[in-house]
């Protein structure tokens, strides 16, 4: 006699050290998945922290400097008498210039343009 199809799909039950086993895989899997999620949720929360909290890159803060009705800053930048400026480098709101000095030697000074101050000198040496 043929059996309908129906009856042949119906799953027979495991023997129970099989079912044992499937049931702590099962277990496992949902460990592992939920380890899984909450590493996850910890780098995007550190990411979203790092990107709230980091300053932009190479951006001036609008309430560091600000000039009087939108004109452009302006300023001395005071150097030691008979220095020529050589070079000269802007990263946010620090500039870097390269100076020949009257002896003939060269010295980087660090001008913060916020404070609006020679905030440090190098001199430029050979060994």
């Amino acid at each position: 006699m043929v059996r309908p199809i129906a009856e042949e799909d119906e799953e027979k039950p495991l023997d129970p050290a099989a079912e044992k086993v499937r049931r702590k895989l099962i277990r496992f899997m949902i460990v592992n998945l939920g380890l899984l999620f909450l590493a996850l949720m910890v780098v995007i929360g550190a990411l979203v922290y790092k990107a709230r909290n980091a300053p932009g890159a190479g951006s001036v803060p609008a309430d560091e400097v600000q000039a009087a009705g939108g004109a452009p800053l302006s300023g001395d930048i005071v150097l030691p008498v008979g220095a020529k400026v050589v070079s000269q480098a802007l990263s946010g709101n620090r500039l870097s210039i390269d100076a020949e000095l009257a002896d003939g030697s060269r010295s980087i000074f660090l001008y913060d343009i916020a404070e609006r101050r020679v905030i440090g000198q190098f001199a430029i040496r050979n060994k």
